[in-house]
């Protein structure tokens, strides 16, 4: 799941910037993680913005 890949970036972060490992490979990793936290809100509101109706069928409302 997305939040398990997040979790782990994170970590690999962490331990990255402990180490003092390289700016490049420290900011590579930050990199990742920031995309993969977009996608997670990215999915997060597109759930967000599904429903479904009384006779439980799936709609879409428009924000």
């Amino acid at each position: 799941m997305l939040n398990d890949e997040i979790c782990k970036l994170r970590e690999k972060l962490n331990e990255s910037i402990i180490n003092g490992n390289d700016y490049s490979i420290t900011y590579q990793i930050s990199v990742e993680l920031d995309q993969l936290i977009a996608q997670y809100y990215s999915t997060q509101m597109n759930l967000g913005n599904r429903t479904k109706n009384a006779r439980g069928t799936l709609v879409t409302s428009e924000a």
